[in-house]
């Protein structure tokens, strides 16, 4: 199997009141609003997919720091809108970024800025663990997320103790794990970008990348990253 297969197609966004309903199940902790993560639903929103938005635009801060990796004056710079649940987007973390970091960011042709994009509770969970866990950590605890997400994003039963397991790792207590879980004000932060994400770029998918504010066309493995670099990058 080809890292062509493991990554398209990719996850429709939930409708909005379903995201709503699970964004606040995150909040309670409650057990019933767990159980409800689970396959996205599709939806139409405002903003359609388009193949180009405004840079400056794209650009512009949200409610939370940047997750970055590379120079900030790297030629190319790609944002990419990930949901933590999607298999497609672990794929993409478990075996292009890797390559990717290689050949492109730690050569300091490639910035890469990763934001939340979460298609269900459980996502934005996990999201919120890892913006807990402090600047960091974030990026290594979202690698370990991706690597392991078949241990705690796919169980049947209850996935907090799943991902409690792997947030001790980053130094996660109970009471700490609990209480990042209740933050209603990185909650709303993450929600924010996500609808941002929607509204305005017309983002319906994930994973999502833009390159230098072009949307990407193809799959996202290597070769198509290569095609889309070489325009920008000059040997």
């Amino acid at each position: 199997m080809n890292d062509l297969d493991l990554i398209s197609p990719r996850h429709d966004l939930p409708t909005r009141r379903r995201l709503l309903m699970l964004a606040a199940g995150v909040a309670a902790l409650s057990a019933a609003a767990w159980g409800l993560a689970g396959p996205a639903l599709a939806q139409k929103r405002k903003a359609a997919a388009t193949a180009e938005v405004p840079v400056d635009e794209l650009m512009k801060p949200g409610p939370l720091s940047e997750l970055v990796l590379g120079n900030a004056d790297a030629p190319v710079t790609v944002v990419e809108y990930a949901s933590m649940t999607c298999g497609h987007c672990a794929a993409f973390h478990t075996r292009v970024l890797p390559k990717l970091k290689e050949k492109y960011i730690d050569t300091g042709k490639v910035r890469l800025i990763m934001r939340e994009f979460p298609l269900d509770n459980l996502a934005a969970a996990a999201s919120m663990v890892a913006r807990c866990s402090g600047e960091d950590k974030t990026l290594p605890l979202i690698s370990v997320l991706f690597a392991k997400q078949e241990e705690w994003a796919f169980v049947r039963t209850d996935p907090r103790p799943e991902l409690f397991k792997i947030a001790q790792q980053a130094g996660f207590t109970q009471e700490s794990f609990e209480k990042c879980l209740t933050d209603q004000k990185l909650l709303d932060d993450i929600s924010a970008t996500r609808e941002r994400a929607a509204d305005t770029f017309g983002v319906n998918a994930t994973p999502t990348f833009f390159i230098n504010g072009k949307r990407m066309a193809g799959a996202p493995i290597l070769e198509e990253f290569d095609k889309a670099f070489a325009e920008i990058i000059k040997s």
